[in-house]
């Protein structure tokens, strides 16, 4: 019986080794960290991207950028310290893949109603171009306009509702 249970345990500590070289508890951390913002590629392979204008001699087609999650992230006080009226910047951090070599972010748009706010982020690709099929994860930074005041909002992304909660004083 001891045998078993130190074999699990020693595949389990082995597991854990190899997974820490993969991403970090520290960096998992730093992923919902206000302003905390990687430059680069990162060690999950994922490149940060910043929307750069569009070529003005190349017509594109446009198209809702696909994305596999969202890290919610609350600025941890506003700049005055109010307590009890206190409002918060929030940024979202976008993790996605381009479908191919020739796609890039194109713009986001964002507009807020009550507790709803509605954002489009918006991909890019050259008519007519061949472009390997590829993927190329990236990861994309996205400060929400305007402030939050503490409460329940719904981050609308494209097509997908994200909840959004503000806790004073974080």
């Amino acid at each position: 019986m001891g045998f078993r249970y130190t074999t699990t345990f020693a595949s389990f500590l082995m597991a854990v080794i190899l997974l820490g070289g993969c991403k970090t508890i520290e960096n998992l951390r730093n992923e919902e960290k206000f302003g905390q913002r990687e430059v680069g590629t990162g060690d999950d392979g994922r490149q940060t991207i910043v929307i750069s204008p569009a070529d003005e001699a190349v017509e594109y087609r446009f198209f809702d950028a696909t994305y596999e999650s969202v890290v919610i992230r609350q600025a941890k006080a506003d700049p005055i310290g109010n307590t009890a009226s206190s409002k918060y910047k929030v940024e979202v951090l976008i993790k996605g893949a381009f479908p191919d070599s020739c796609s890039e972010l194109h713009s986001i748009d964002q507009q807020r109603a009550g507790n709803l706010i509605l954002a489009t982020l918006t991909m890019r690709r050259p008519q007519g171009a061949v472009c390997a099929s590829v993927l190329r994860p990236y990861r994309y930074y996205m400060d929400l306009e305007g402030t939050f005041e503490p409460g329940s909002y719904s981050l609308k992304l494209n097509e997908s509702t994200h909840p959004l909660v503000i806790r004073p004083s974080v």
